[in-house]
């Protein structure tokens, strides 16, 4: 069945689109101008794990997020408090710290924040890798009336380990998201890395509930050198509803079994997956809108048919969780990073090799449901991962790590990449973006962690850019 699968994503996938496209001379130049750039903690907690920092991981997605003209950011500072901050347009900063700290050196354990619009609450999920989520949430109209509200840790219920008597078990990757009628959703994982599922829960009504796991952890996949593998989890590159109420998830594989490498110094990811929804996670349709998979029921595994779009072997150290956004017009595209087979077929040594001949890919999908991949003529020279927005006119930008910027425009088809902001700010490697700031008043904010030694604190800052286009 993983066979005839990855035949099948062959088939959907358009690998290299030689359709014509406007010559970049033509193109107005997409530009981005830091305009601001603030502290928010001069001595914020600092420690590597897995070759990340607990205060700006890729996958965290919601660690700063506009809502209704306030900016919301969450860190934990050097005492391993969980400090929450607010600010009115580009004014000072108010924090809130939280009556709890980090429980482990481990930078899976992020702080996630998301809004329920139907009441205006505040909610956190923090401090979890494969155990019980401590989980707060604020009084009611603390978000959609902000004026109103002190910005102080009164305003937070008690730090509970379930999701308002709703038990989600041991989980890891906790995300929030908004459906079109402003219910809110929690995705997350249960299991671990090479034997995990992914799940939903929503809440409306001022009540969480499950709606049960929508991918699976079992199957039989073989590998190039014979080695079949039968768990694995899948990494999502983000879950995001367009505007036009469609949930997209795009995602990789982990296989459980390391003996499908070459190599045992490589990674075990493999090929670009894509599934949406049209009923808010329900149900899930492959790329060409053939229902694979029920949440709750039937879960989307790695033989269902028609879900790969790129395929790519495990030796190539494809990266995880990088990440994906969704145009004006309601397509998805996604962003991967790995070592391209000019430079080896077989990774041996994941972070060396990476460093030195991984590259980014940037993948849109078209009306027809034909997908499109090129090569970003920028190298991320590291191991870290990329963020992906789009402005309001479409145009791209790859936030890479330490934060440099490369950008491409709407009208040479996302073809005439360059780097539009060369970084000045000691960032670590990766950074968190609010894409919903972006959306609303043009401005990029990132959120990152200056570099430090050790477990020295380092300050956590956030930059904002000016993105638009500039004629050339």
């Amino acid at each position: 069945m993983a066979k005839r699968s990855r035949i099948l994503g062959v088939l959907a996938a358009v690998v290299l689109s030689l359709a014509p496209t406007v010559p970049a001379s033509a193109a107005p130049a997409v530009s981005a101008t830091k305009i601001g750039d603030t502290l928010l903690d001069a001595t914020a907690l600092y420690f590597v794990s897995y070759d990340g920092l607990v205060n700006n991981d890729s996958f965290q997605q919601s660690g700063i997020f506009g809502y209704a003209g306030y900016q919301y950011a969450a860190w934990y500072t050097a005492d391993r408090g969980a400090v929450l901050a607010r600010r009115a347009g580009t004014g000072a900063w108010q924090t809130a710290v939280l009556p709890h700290k980090l429980t482990v050196d481990d930078s899976h354990n992020v702080i996630s924040m998301g809004v329920s619009p139907e009441d205006g609450r505040l909610h956190v999920a923090m401090d979890t890798h494969g155990n019980q989520v401590f989980y707060v949430e604020s009084v009611a109209g603390l978000l959609s009336a902000p004026a109103s509200h002190a910005w102080t840790p009164a305003a937070f219920g008690p730090v509970q380990r379930t999701l308002n008597g709703v038990d989600v078990g041991a989980i890891t990757y906790p995300q929030f998201v908004v459906t079109p009628e402003r219910r809110l959703q929690l995705s997350y994982r249960t299991g671990v890395s090479g034997n995990g599922t992914d799940e939903l829960a929503e809440y409306s009504g001022g009540s969480w509930h499950k709606l049960g796991k929508w991918t699976s952890a079992t199957g039989s996949w073989t590998s190039g050198n014979g080695v079949t593998s039968t768990t694995r989890n899948m990494y999502l590159h983000g879950i995001t509803y367009g505007p036009g109420g469609r949930l997209h998830a795009a995602f990789t594989w982990r296989e459980g079994n390391s003996g499908v490498l070459c190599d045992a110094g490589g990674l075990a990811n493999h090929d670009t997956g894509y599934v949406y929804s049209d009923d808010r996670g329900r149900t899930w349709r492959n790329n060409a809108g053939t229902v694979v998979a029920t949440t709750g029921g039937t879960p989307v595994a790695v033989g269902s048919p028609g879900t790969v779009v790129d395929p790519l072997g495990v030796d190539h150290g494809l990266m995880n969780q990088e990440s994906q956004a969704v145009d004006s017009a309601g397509q998805p595209h996604v962003v991967v990073s790995y070592v391209p087979g000019r430079f080896t077929q077989c990774v041996t040594n994941y972070s060396a090799q990476r460093k030195q001949y991984g590259r980014t890919f940037f993948l849109s999908r078209a009306a027809d449901g034909g997908w499109t991949k090129r090569e970003v003529p920028v190298a991320p020279g590291s191991t870290q991962r990329t963020k992906l927005v789009f402005d309001r006119a479409d145009n791209a930008y790859l936030v890479m790590p330490y934060g440099r910027i490369v950008a491409a425009s709407k009208a040479s088809g996302w073809t005439d990449w360059t780097t539009v902001y060369t970084p000045d700010l000691n960032a670590f490697g990766e950074v968190d973006v609010d894409d919903s700031r972006l959306a609303a008043t043009g401005v990029l904010s990132v959120l990152y962690q200056q570099v430090s030694t050790g477990t020295t604190p380092s300050p956590i800052r956030v930059a904002d850019f000016r993105l638009g286009l500039t004629r050339r």
